[in-house]
């Protein structure tokens, strides 16, 4: 494999198929000069001109464009609002916890029985942390069923 430390090496079909007996460069000597052939042509692809073995190059990041991680270090999060639920004297318990199941994702009955019971005696109980757009979507559901509710911005994180 003295060929292989040498650097760059002219291939062509001459030094493959006809090689010289004095040819130090000659890729077809010894027992596996078969083996060689075919990773020689594999490296001389059309279009290449000459069949020299280049550096491969190396492809920078194109200039303006960001990589992921820059991306979601750039990207604002929404701060964060918190859903309300106000006591009332109108709606029955066993509705409330209904209606906190069906309009809030994911709310178990063990978490919307203890938000309606926190409204009940203290007047008011935080029923989710979110996104704005969302806080407002789910205040807007929840008073379309009957329940009083409101939406503030939340002071810490979610």
């Amino acid at each position: 494999m003295k060929s292989a430390i040498c650097g760059r090496i002219g291939l062509s079909p001459n030094h493959i198929f006809n090689p010289n007996s004095g040819d130090r460069y000659s890729l077809c000597r010894g027992p596996c000069s078969n083996l060689v052939i075919p990773m020689a042509l594999v490296s001389t692809g059309p279009g290449k001109g000459g069949g020299l073995l280049e550096k491969p190059v190396i492809e920078k990041v194109t200039p303006g464009r960001e990589s992921e991680f820059d991306l979601k270090k750039s990207r604002k999060t929404a701060p964060p609002y918190r859903v309300m639920l106000h006591n009332d004297d109108y709606n029955k318990r066993e509705y409330v916890v209904q209606v906190l199941m069906k309009v809030i994702p994911g709310m178990t009955v063990d978490n919307a029985v203890n938000i309606m019971q926190e409204a009940h005696y203290n007047g008011l109980s935080v029923v989710i942390i979110c996104a704005q757009a969302d806080a407002e979507d789910h205040c807007m559901q929840l008073r379309g069923n009957g329940l009083l509710s409101s939406i503030e911005p939340a002071s810490g994180g979610c």
